[in-house]
């Protein structure tokens, strides 16, 4: 019998290997072969010794290998759970005021240069080169810009969660804000996740909206939380019939196995309860939440 027809490789490295797993936090293995298919898929990673075994079962020949130099070596992509691309242009800088006031004198402002083609382009290119291989991304997209990122990480070979950041209550920026019905349309096109800015800047009916979606196509989900006391004092006033912050999402059906949420630095132990009962996942943000 002839045996199974094995995908082609299109990769073969010889070198050391650096990783964790759940019993050693840290593994680092010297004198290693790995093999990567066409579909991009590692295939094997075993000791070089084994280097002759593995050209006869993939077909590759020792010609084919690439071989690391002595200071170099591959490790797995990072996650980055929690990104805006628009505020990366002024990353690790403008710290000096609290959430709200943050977003209304810095943030809302410079987003709203996102119009501008050529500056969204030159700095979601630099989001996709200088970040993690995948990430989680908070995006603000009119029309044309959703493209001009949504394509970039496939130049560079990066996998990206897209959400469109939905906000229909936004006062303090007029201009910058959307309606409910167009928050909705706009997020339907962009997929998969589903990607309300935060509470106070969120409808209950956007929020309801949106959690449909999310169900009805079993996407993802990604917000913010609790991430000043401030924040969390508004959700109360502005949503009095829910018992917390938690309560909003979960009963708008935001809160589920694929949700990530931001922050989340103020979380009762009621709240954390449901986050473990839902399965949803914490981005801790630790810079930021420290600043």
């Amino acid at each position: 019998m002839d045996s199974p027809q094995r995908p082609p490789l299109a990769h073969v490295f010889r070198g050391t290997f650096v990783h964790s797993r759940p019993s050693e936090p840290m593994e680092i293995l010297h004198g290693h072969l790995l093999g990567v298919d066409d579909s991009g898929t590692i295939v094997f990673l075993e000791q070089a010794d084994q280097q002759d075994q593995l050209a006869k079962k993939w077909g590759f020949k020792l010609s084919d290998i690439r071989e690391l130099s002595n200071h170099e070596f591959f490790m797995p992509g990072m996650v980055d759970t929690h990104i805006h691309a628009p505020q990366y242009s002024f990353a690790g800088t403008r710290v000096d005021l609290p959430l709200l006031q943050w977003l209304t004198t810095y943030t809302f402002p410079t987003e709203a240069k996102y119009t501008d083609s050529d500056f969204a382009e030159e700095v979601y290119t630099r989001v996709v080169v200088c970040t993690a291989n995948v990430i989680y991304l908070f995006d603000n997209i009119p029309e044309i810009l959703s493209f001009i990122f949504i394509f970039s990480p496939d130049k560079f070979g990066q996998r990206a969660f897209v959400g469109k950041v939905c906000m229909d209550m936004n006062d303090t920026v007029p201009q910058y804000k959307e309606s409910t019905a167009d928050s909705v349309k706009e997020t339907e096109r962009v997929q998969p996740v589903i990607t309300p800015r935060f509470g106070p800047s969120c409808t209950e009916d956007l929020l309801s909206a949106l959690g449909n979606i999310a169900q009805a196509r079993d996407l993802h989900v990604q917000s913010h939380i609790s991430e000043n006391e401030e924040e969390i004092k508004l959700v109360e006033n502005m949503f009095p019939a829910y018992q917390n912050y938690t309560d909003l999402y979960d009963k708008n059906k935001l809160l589920t196995s694929k949700t990530v949420m931001a922050h989340a630095c103020y979380l009762s132990e009621e709240e954390l309860k449901l986050f473990s009962l839902r399965g949803a996942a914490i981005s801790h943000c630790p810079s930021s939440n420290f600043s």
